[in-house]
């Protein structure tokens, strides 16, 4: 195989896996609308650093367990350590990273769950907080 074979597959590789981490960066920065806290939906609150693996991890797992959810039933937000609003949310409740907070619609805190936790637990115990925040699963 030539260089130039190879370099294309280099360049080729790097390409997808460059856009695979825009991809979920851009994913990240959407999810980081705190705002969303108190609107009326439950809420699963992330405390994120996004150099730490754990966190990552969590955050896998944790959208894997929101797929299961409609629109306007839970919602998803990411409390960025690396960002003012997401600091002062993780002093306010005293909690570090790798940590999921489970808010109800007004935006009180009902549940912290600590660590990794795998997709399958966490989808179970988002279940369970929707009706513990006061409205009704779908």
């Amino acid at each position: 195989m030539s260089n130039f074979a190879i370099g294309g597959i280099a360049l080729a590789a790097f390409a997808g896996g460059g856009w695979y981490l825009a991809s979920d960066v851009l994913a990240d920065m959407g999810d980081q609308d705190m705002s969303l806290i108190g609107n009326g939906v439950p809420t699963v609150v992330q405390v994120h650093d996004p150099s730490c693996p754990s966190c990552r991890a969590l955050l896998k797992e944790s959208r894997e367990a929101m797929k299961g959810f409609e629109p306007g039933e839970l919602q998803f937000v990411i409390a960025g350590l690396n960002t003012t609003e997401g600091r002062a949310l993780a002093d306010r409740y005293r909690v570090g990273k790798v940590t999921l907070l489970l808010m109800d619609g007004k935006g009180r805190r009902l549940k912290t769950i600590a660590g990794e936790t795998p997709s399958a637990s966490l989808a179970a115990m988002f279940r369970l907080h929707v009706p513990a925040s006061g409205r009704a699963a779908g």
